[in-house]
């Protein structure tokens, strides 16, 4: 927890300085970015190596041309953001499913990785804090959106490729509808990979699977998936 309230102080700190130096105005407008995945800081035990890393994730050098991310603990105050990522997030307070709700609806915009059964490697232990969260725990905001997130525990393990999407996928979840969803209206496609929901004046699209996000793959078709699927939820 220390590392994360450091790199929160840091990442706050570039972000009010930042300037623009001719690059594209989405390059220079904040990122939210909430996730329990080494996106931002490396699995070391070595503070410094954390919050520098000889070698960043990839997925953070394509977040970089997209925006300022800032790096979130809490989903409790989202107003100074118009988009969102939220990758493999731990379990939701009440008050943060209330808070992402409103936010949504009032023209938000989010890209949500949220995998049932993570196949990430972590270097620390089940029940270590540091490690990512291996069960996703969404329900209730899928609910509110009218979605559940199912899983086949009888399909076979190893990356594979999702036909629908051309996107790498590893014991991946599904989209399913579900009863109760209040102004919210979904679209699943690729076999339940891919959920994209208008819900009031925001938009979420929604994947079932964070094997994209893996240090380990095809880099080239994993910059292209995650450029895709950035493109497709901010409109860029």
């Amino acid at each position: 927890m220390l590392a994360l309230a450091l790199l929160l102080a840091i990442g706050s700190g570039v972000w009010l300085v930042q300037r623009s130096n001719g690059q594209p105005a989405e390059a220079t407008q904040p990122l939210g970015l909430f996730t329990s995945l080494p996106i931002l800081w490396s699995e070391q035990s070595d503070l410094r190596d954390v919050l520098a890393p000889e070698n960043p994730h990839w997925a953070k050098t394509v977040l970089d041309q997209h925006g300022k991310i800032v790096a979130l603990n809490t989903l409790l105050d989202l107003s100074r953001l118009d988009r969102l990522i939220i990758a493999q997030p731990r379990p939701l307070s009440p008050d943060e499913n209330i808070a992402l709700d409103e936010w949504v609806r009032e023209g938000g915009k989010a890209l949500v990785f949220v995998d049932p059964m993570l196949t990430h490697d972590s270097a620390f232990a089940l029940g270590d804090r540091r490690r990512p969260q291996d069960v996703v725990l969404v329900s209730p905001i899928l609910g509110r959106w009218g979605l559940e997130l199912q899983f086949d525990d009888a399909q076979p393990g190893g990356l594979r490729e999702n036909a629908g999407e051309a996107m790498p996928v590893n014991l991946p979840g599904l989209f399913a509808f579900k009863k109760g969803g209040a102004d919210a209206r979904c679209k699943i496609r690729s076999q339940g990979l891919i959920a994209r929901c208008s819900v009031g004046k925001g938009q979420v699209l929604l994947v079932a699977d964070a094997a994209l996000l893996e240090t380990e793959g095809d880099r080239q078709v994993q910059v292209k998936r995650f450029e895709h699927l950035l493109d497709e939820s901010f409109g860029n």
